[in-house]
C-alpha cells in the first residue's frame, strides 16, 4: 500500500502574544523555575495570552494530489505549512512527509542573501539530495523560466522583491522535489508571472508530485486544485472537492455572495486615498439576485469614496469563470470622469452586462481601482462578488433546443442567416 505524502495527527501550534520566539524559551524557563516554588494549587498561567494559531489538525494527503489550502488572514494557513516544512515546530502532534520538500513560504525563502543567484542555484539541489551533475541539467530550465539570466551571477540581497520571488519559484518548481508547498507568495508577481506559476505547478501535478498551494484566490483553486482544506480559526472545518469546499467559503458569513458591505471605513477595502464601501450585482429592477437568466440583463454596482484628491481614477471589473479564466475585462468610461481629475467623496458606479452575453456557471467577479498620472493600484478585491447564469433549451436562447454540453465562456445570441438555394 502507498504511503501518503503527508500525514498530519493532532497538529498544534501555539504562540504567546507579543513575545517573540527568545522572549517564549525564556519564559518558559522562568515558568519552570517559579513552579518550584510556587504552592500547590497555584496556578501563573494566563490563557489569554495564548494564541492557537494551528489546533488538532489531522489529514493525510497522497501522492500526486493537488490540495488548496483556503481561509481568512490569520486562519493558520501558513502555520500549516511552516510547520509541515519544518521551519517551526509544532507545540502538539506530528506530521510524517514522505519526500523531499521544496518550500516557497516567503519571498525569498532559502536564498542566502550573500551568495549569487546561480550559487543559489546549486545549493538548493544540495539541500534536496540531487548531485551536481543533476542540478546542472537542470539550471538553464530554471534560468529561462525565471526569466533573470543577466542577473544569476549578482549576489541576491541586489535582486528586487519579484526577482527573488521568480527565481524562488523557478528553483521549487524544477528541483524535482516529490513534495511542493507554495504560499500566497505567488501574489507578489505580476499577472503574467502569476500565470506562468499556475501552468507550472499544473506541469508539476501531471508529473505526479504533490503540491500544497496556500491562495486567496478561490478561481485558481477551484481550477488548479482537486481538493482543498479550509482552515478557521486554526481549525480544520472543511476538507473535500475544491470546487464544493470552495463555494461554502464564499458563502460563509456572506447573506449573498451577490453582495457585499462595508459600515465600518476601517475594515473595507482601500488605503488612505481610496475605500470600496459595497458592492452588488442586480437586476434592471435593483433586485440583489445570486443567479440570472441567460437572457436577462444584470447589473454590477460599486459604492467608493475618494478620501485624496483631485485624482484620476480608473475602475475596473473582471468576470471570471470558476476555473479561473477571464471572460472579459470592463473599464469605468463614463465621459463625465473619463481621464477628468474627481474630487474627494462618494460614488456610485454601475455598470450593465446585457442578457445573451454570458455562458452558464459561475462567475466569479474581481474589482480594481486605481489612480492614474502616476498610476497607482489602491483596491483589488478577487473574490468580491459571485453569481450564477442559468441556461435552458426552450428555443428562447442561444442554445435553442440543444440539450447537450456547449463549449464556451461566452454564449451571444447571434443572427444567423440561412437561404435555400437552387444548385
Amino acid at each position: 500500500m502507498t504511503k501518503p505524502a503527508i500525514s498530519a495527527q493532532c497538529l498544534g501550534k501555539r504562540y504567546t502574544k507579543g513575545l517573540s520566539r527568545a522572549d517564549q524559551l525564556v519564559g518558559r524557563g522562568l515558568k519552570s523555575l517559579m513552579r518550584s516554588f510556587r504552592k500547590d494549587g497555584d496556578d501563573v498561567r494566563n490563557d489569554s495570552d495564548v494564541i492557537w494559531a494551528l489546533r488538532n489538525a489531522t489529514f493525510e494527503i497522497q501522492p500526486g494530489e493537488v490540495v488548496g489550502i483556503i481561509g481568512p488572514n490569520g486562519a493558520g494557513k501558513s502555520t500549516m505549512l511552516k510547520v509541515l516544512s519544518r521551519i517551526t515546530d509544532p507545540t502538539e502532534g506530528e506530521a510524517w512527509i514522505n519526500g523531499r520538500v521544496g518550500s516557497l513560504l516567503e519571498v525569498g525563502t532559502g536564498m542566502n542573501p550573500e551568495l549569487t543567484g546561480r550559487e543559489n542555484v546549486f545549493v538548493n539541489g544540495c539541500v534536496l539530495g540531487m548531485s551536481r551533475g543533476d542540478v546542472r541539467r537542470k539550471y538553464e530550465e530554471i534560468v529561462e523560466f525565471a526569466g533573470i539570466g543577466p542577473f544569476m551571477d549578482t549576489p541576491v540581497k541586489r535582486y528586487s522583491t519579484g526577482m527573488k520571488l521568480r527565481l524562488a519559484f523557478s528553483v521549487a518548481a524544477h528541483l524535482d522535489p516529490e513534495i511542493i508547498m507554495i504560499d500566497e507568495v505567488l501574489a507578489v508577481g505580476d499577472a503574467a508571472f502569476q500565470k506562468k506559476c499556475l501552468g507550472a505547478m499544473e506541469e508539476v501535478s501531471r508529473k505526479g508530485r504533490t503540491v500544497l498551494f496556500v491562495s486567496h484566490n478561490m478561481p485558481a483553486v477551484a481550477g488548479l486544485c482537486s481538493r482543498a482544506l479550509w482552515i478557521d480559526g486554526g481549525r480544520i472545518v472543511a476538507d473535500g472537492a475544491s470546487g464544493e469546499v470552495v463555494a461554502e467559503y464564499l458563502k460563509d458569513g456572506c447573506p449573498s455572495l451577490a453582495q457585499k458591505i462595508w459600515a465600518d471605513a476601517d475594515s473595507a477595502p482601500g488605503d488612505g486615498t481610496m475605500k470600496l464601501r459595497a458592492a452588488q450585482v442586480h437586476d434592471a429592477a435593483g433586485k440583489v439576485k445570486e443567479t440570472f437568466d441567460v437572457n436577462e440583463e444584470l447589473k454590477v454596482t460599486l459604492k467608493f469614496e475618494l478620501l485624496r484628491g483631485p485624482a484620476v481614477i480608473l475602475v475596473q471589473l473582471r468576470f471570471l469563470t470558476e476555473g479561473g479564466v477571464t471572460a472579459f475585462s470592463t473599464f469605468d468610461r463614463d465621459p463625465r470622469w473619463a481621464d477628468a481629475n474627481r474630487p474627494t467623496g462618494h460614488y456610485v458606479s454601475t455598470v450593465t452586462i446585457p442578457g445573451n452575453l454570458l455562458a452558464e456557471g459561475r462567475m466569479i467577479v474581481r474589482c480594481l481601482m486605481h489612480t492614474r498620472n502616476p498610476n497607482q493600484k489602491h483596491i483589488d478585491v478577487e473574490n468580491l462578488l459571485a453569481f450564477d447564469v442559468q441556461d435552458r433549451a426552450d428555443g428562447t436562447t442561444a442554445r435553442g433546443t440543444f440539450g447537450g454540453r456547449i463549449y464556451g465562456i461566452v454564449r451571444p445570441r447571434l443572427d444567423w442567416v440561412t437561404e435555400r438555394v437552387s444548385k
